[in-house]
């Protein structure tokens, strides 16, 4: 069983790959002096800024700052998956790739008959596509050609009820039902999940199958789509269906549009459109949002244009305000009554969908309008209102430029009042990012920061409290502690590409750089320790600045949530 890639292999890897021949096969590279030189792949330009320096074995672009080794470059230019780029590497230089054991590489070893056993059900379920007339013919009469069904494994769960379990007889029947195959009623008989559907076999990010999604063919044989339950390898809040064939099509993602069905997504991709995802039966959340931005620029959420639609799109722009930015743009396109992404792709093409994405409406001009909708701007007492609306939303964005304008834009609206109408605690920062350079508790976030980057894997040894008690918090250190659970074979070299762009890149840099000064062993008790220190320092942070903004402006809001917040403290302490 594959388990982490020890980092001594990395370095090794990257003193044997020629950096120069890794980048000049997908950006053509001039010599310019002792370094090569070329237009940078990572923003528009005219003149060369990218500079690629085969001593250092490292690129830089004095442009835009994108910087690494020949694995960032293959992680950020390629999109690829970690082990992806280091299996790349190491066959273009005839190496081996090796692997550690982990508390993350046992619970992966427990989920491989899970893995084993979807792939076998997709199997059958294709075979048996071929051999049902019925199916077939549904497909067809939708547009779906066969070669479309072939490239997303669509395949037909026959009717019956012990068809899987008869396909499939290497598996127990627990291991069937903790895949989501079987299911078991009230009665305690045990049966397939899915019968008579149209199976849709939704996949990971490394193309591995997860879970299915079933449509019934009639009107009259239950739900219209039946997902598989949660599962060990399957969350149905954080999975896409499509993103694994869409990254597959596309290395360079310009785009991505969100729309609401399995067959939406199949239809597009067939018509020309291949960067469609769809949410498996939930609302799209921010975990969406950060899975769909890691590996683009652009989401656009395609919804009908009616009152159900404009909702979800409410719904999907508040789950995505902490994660959008100036680099990161958020659309909403609202289809014609009676129009699905399926029928309009079938009547006017490709050109016609694209069309409704290109005139998409940005996220910060539909939340200004969302929020000023039956207010009179030409009324104090309504400017002030709309600032007040506003304020709870500007927070949950990212400090950064898009924040100042949408402070800049909401002010203009107001004839500045924004900033007199807000309470104080909401002009604030939501989750401020400590100090990098001074004060205890940065020095502490370095300390943990450190020994993450040294053992990335100390992540998998905290509780799923303390996962959910990061979630809270602000900073870098938060941050990483997200990023490292949800990407199990990330090492120090996914880390720093991941934050390539970003201005606590030279902090991790540096961080990284640190000597070893302790035995693992002693590092991992440390960082534990250290864990529960940071949150009760954080905790008491926040309780001083909320304290003082009571202080400042005795107001009833600030009070209850003062209250609530040493409630909950108390009952956190007798816990």
């Amino acid at each position: 069983m594959a388990g982490r890639i020890p980092q001594s292999f990395i370095n090794d890897l990257l003193a044997r790959v020629d950096i120069v021949d890794v980048i000049d096969q997908r950006v053509p590279l001039k010599k310019a002096g002792k370094d090569y030189q070329a237009r940078c792949p990572f923003h528009d330009e005219k003149t060369p800024s990218f500079s690629v320096s085969p001593d250092k074995q490292f690129y830089y672009c004095f442009g835009c700052q994108a910087s690494g080794t020949a694995l960032t470059f293959l992680l950020e230019h390629d999109r690829m998956d970690f082990l992806d780029a280091v299996e790349s590497l190491a066959s273009s230089v005839g190496m081996e790739v090796p692997r550690e054991r982990s508390v993350a590489t046992d619970r992966r070893a427990e989920n491989e008959p899970l893995y084993q056993a979807l792939a076998g059900a997709e199997t059958y379920f294709r075979a048996r596509l071929k051999d049902d007339a019925n199916a077939i013919a549904y497909l067809k009469g939708r547009g779906i050609a066969g070669i479309t069904a072939r490239d997303f494994g669509i395949g037909y769960a026959p009717e019956g009820w012990q068809n899987v379990k008869e396909a499939l007889p290497a598996f127990t029947e627990a291991q069937l039902l903790e895949s989501g195959l079987l299911t078991r009623n009230d009665k305690g008989r045990v049966y397939d999940r899915f019968r008579e559907r149209i199976m849709f076999p939704i996949r990971d990010l490394r193309g591995r199958v997860i879970g299915f999604g079933g449509r019934v063919m009639g009107g009259d044989g239950g739900p219209k789509y039946l997902n598989s339950p949660e599962t060990p390898v399957f969350h149905k809040s954080e999975e896409l269906y499509g993103l694994f064939e869409a990254r597959t099509r596309n290395r360079q993602l310009r785009r991505v549009v969100v729309v609401e069905g399995y067959m939406d997504v199949v239809a597009l991709a067939q018509a020309g459109v291949p960067y469609a995802v769809a949410t498996l039966g939930t609302s799209v959340g921010r975990p969406h949002f950060r899975k769909i931005f890691r590996y683009t620029d652009e989401a656009v959420c395609c919804f009908d244009g009616d009152q159900a639609g404009r909702q979800a799109a409410w719904r999907a722009l508040e789950a995505a305000l902490a994660e959008i930015s100036e680099g990161k743009q958020l659309k909403f396109a609202f289809l014609p009554e009676g129009e699905d992404p399926d029928s309009l792709v079938r009547k006017g093409g490709a050109a016609a969908f694209t069309g409704h994405m290109d005139n998409a409406v940005p996220a910060v001009d539909y939340l200004f309008d969302k929020l000023s909708d039956g207010l009179s701007l030409d009324s104090v007492a309504d400017k002030a209102k709309l600032a007040g609306l506003a304020a709870p939303y500007m927070e949950l964005v990212q400090a950064g430029l898009l924040r100042d304008f949408m402070q800049a834009r909401l002010a203009a609206m107001t004839d500045g009042l924004s900033a007199a109408a807000a309470p104080r605690e909401a002009r604030r920062p939501a989750r401020p990012a400590p100090p990098v350079s001074s004060g205890a508790l940065s020095r502490m976030s370095d300390r943990l920061l450190t020994h993450l980057l040294k053992q990335p894997r100390l992540v998998d040894t905290l509780s799923s409290d303390k996962r959910r008690q990061f979630d809270e918090l602000p900073g870098l250190l938060a941050q990483v502690v997200a990023f490292l659970g949800e990407h199990e074979e990330a090492g120090v070299e996914e880390l720093l590409a991941h934050w390539a762009d970003e201005a606590d890149y030279t902090t991790l840099l540096r961080l990284a750089e640190r000597p070893r000064d302790m035995a693992d062993e002693l590092a991992a008790q440390e960082f534990l320790d250290g864990i529960d220190q940071y949150i009760r320092q954080v905790h008491r942070g926040a309780e001083r600045e909320l304290l003082r903004a009571v202080k400042e402006d005795p107001s009833r809001e600030n009070l209850l949530r003062y209250l609530s917040r040493k409630q909950s403290a108390s009952e956190g302490a007798a816990d």
